[in-house]
């Protein structure tokens, strides 16, 4: 039935300032510690148990600190259950255990810690502390700590969960990686199975994952399993259905499922019979929806198959506010891939066709940034001016999405009118365009070389002359195994030259028969965690590695030995002199 056991399916989602609201009124103790055993955090009850303000007890070493033996020394280290715990890295818990409070005193305790994982990586654990001295001896007041004790050790695990899930899904703008890193988070840590249906853009209805014990991903023939029409739910009562179609999330028990009616639709059938295919005996089927309006991208359906475990209430308002999340990733994700595309369509519209002048040889590629980066302001060019002479443009705009693309296509246009019949220095060209930038262009600040090739294009001999508004510098390979980068004619960034000043240099360079420059962007040579230096001496290794090759190749595989990690587009534009 619809919104059967949902009690709290309406509600708000709980965000971190509520959790910590949650923590801090929590009355029993909890205590964080890093992986080492130094304390990170205590909460008020922690404060009272231990008689100790989190002042006196931050950065300090718990076992040393707090853990004592019944007679009041301080146990060996290898003998702490919770060292012993944080190397493993697993739960663990105990009884009967003293503890020193500052004022003197020793207090007997019981204790319960959980892993604190994130992103993979293991950060400590999150202690329970409650009072172990029970003075009336009553087994019954023992049992309701023991209970009192196992339910916040779920709610701890319950908190973790969703920030982990929060932190990890903000990590991608890609739906199909966000959605893999979801199933591992949720099986087997809350569920034995998940499954994730998606809206399409045309409204229809795909599975698109479902994940099974152990971490398995269920493979689903075919890949995305296109499923029935939703239709509007009309006379059925299929929780995936009512869900889909802007209904309350469904909690469903054995008794629900054995009293729902017969499916009202395909969707309503082949959600049934996964139900039944994985033997289900608890179900959560949640929206994926982002915002007020409840634009429901599509669903989430998690299932218990123990009949011990079924999920509760607190589990659907978990499970609920996961999926709300997961919505507004899903969406952010799309709106994300539509710009990229449009801005990746831009930039590869306005990458012309190279001119390939008597015996000189042109190649270059353009690589956007890997999934998941925002496209940039990268661009190559070359083209014949009105004196023959060959000009070669690469450039970077400031900035990383659409007004950076559309910036690099103003760029574009200019500096070709610029440059198409004045065969003054390239110094003197790129000084006009850095006065013109701020009347006629939204760029803010850019990056380039212009640089002509001047000489016979069959026979040379060659110069090149070039200028360079703060763009690395081209890389000369020569014949005898010689690579170098030409330094010289380096000059302020576009968009930072006010004009009144000296000109911009140009510098001037003989280009050897059989030799090959390269110019290239900053994503070429600069990877997160490696500094500047390091890149340019990789690119100039394995320029050199491959200085022979054919052009074509050169490009292709400067690309592919990219250490991974880039986060940036590259452009890549490479000359060829014909040998002698």
């Amino acid at each position: 039935m619809p919104g059967a056991g949902d009690e709290s399916g309406s509600r708000p989602a709980a965000g971190p300032e509520f959790w910590r609201q949650v923590v801090e009124r929590l009355s029993t103790a909890l205590m964080v510690v890093d992986p080492t055993g130094r304390i990170d955090a205590v909460n008020p009850a922690a404060e009272r148990l231990l008689g100790r303000t989190a002042a006196e007890v931050l950065g300090e070493d718990a076992h040393e600190l707090l853990h004592r033996d019944p007679a009041g020394g301080t146990p060996l280290r290898e003998q702490c259950p919770l060292l012993r715990a944080l190397a493993e890295k697993g739960p663990a818990r105990g009884d009967g255990d003293s503890c020193l409070r500052g004022d003197g005193r020793l207090v007997t305790i019981s204790w319960s810690a959980s892993p604190l994982v994130d992103d993979g990586s293991f950060k400590g654990m999150a202690v329970l502390l409650t009072d172990g001295t029970d003075s009336t001896g009553d087994p019954g007041v023992r049992r309701e700590g023991a209970a009192y004790t196992s339910a916040l050790e779920d709610l701890n695990e319950r908190l973790t969960l969703v920030a982990e899930i929060t932190d990890v899904l903000g990590q991608t703008l890609e739906t199909d990686e966000a959605l893999a890193r979801l199933g591992r988070l949720l099986v087997p840590r809350l569920a034995d199975w998940a499954a994730v249906d998606l809206r399409t853009g045309s409204g229809r209805i795909h599975r698109v994952a479902v994940t099974g014990p152990a971490g398995r991903d269920a493979a689903l023939e075919g890949g995305r399993e296109r499923l029935p029409e939703a239709g509007e739910g009309e006379g059925d009562w299929s929780p995936l259905v009512q869900v889909l179609n802007g209904g309350d999330p469904v909690r469903q028990g054995v008794p629900e499922m054995a009293a729902t009616a017969p499916p009202g639709s395909g969707l309503a059938a082949v959600h049934s019979d996964f139900l039944r295919a994985v033997r289900a005996t608890s179900a959560i089927t949640v929206p994926l929806g982002s915002g007020a309006e409840r634009q429901i991208t599509g669903a989430l359906t998690v299932v218990r198959t123990d009949p011990a475990h079924p999920f509760d209430a607190a589990d659907l308002g978990v499970v609920s506010d996961i999926g709300r999340r997961v919505g507004l990733v899903i969406d952010n994700a799309r709106r994300f891939g539509r710009q990229r595309a449009v801005a990746e369509a831009m930039q590869r519209n306005l990458l012309a066709p190279l001119p390939q002048p008597g015996r000189l040889r042109l190649a270059a590629r353009y690589q956007p940034a890997p999934v998941g980066s925002q496209v940039g302001g990268d661009w190559y060019d070359a083209f014949e001016l009105k004196d023959g002479t060959l000009a070669l443009v690469i450039g970077d705009v400031v900035g990383h999405d659409l007004t950076a693309a559309a910036g690099m296509a103003q760029l574009h246009g200019i500096l070709r009118s610029l440059a198409w019949d004045r065969s003054g220095p390239p110094g003197t060209v790129v000084d006009r365009l850095d006065d013109a930038m701020p009347a006629i262009t939204t760029v803010p600040m850019a990056t380039l070389v212009l640089a002509r090739v001047e000489g016979h294009p069959d026979t040379g001999p060659w110069t090149l002359r070039w200028t360079s508004a703060g763009h690395p510098p081209p890389l000369l390979l020569t014949p005898g195994g010689n690579a170098r980068y030409l330094e010289a004619g380096q000059g302020l960034l576009l968009g930072t030259h006010h004009g009144g000043g000296e000109s911009r240099p140009t510098a001037t360079e003989p280009l050897p028969p059989g030799s090959t420059l390269l110019l290239y962007t900053d994503g070429l040579i600069e990877i997160p965690g490696s500094d500047l230096d390091t890149g340019m001496r990789r690119l100039r290794r394995h320029a050199l590695a491959l200085a022979h090759a054919p052009l074509d190749t050169l490009c292709d595989q400067l690309l592919a030995r990219m250490p991974p990690g880039s986060t940036d587009d590259v452009a890549l534009l490479a000359l060829r002199l014909p040998a002698p």
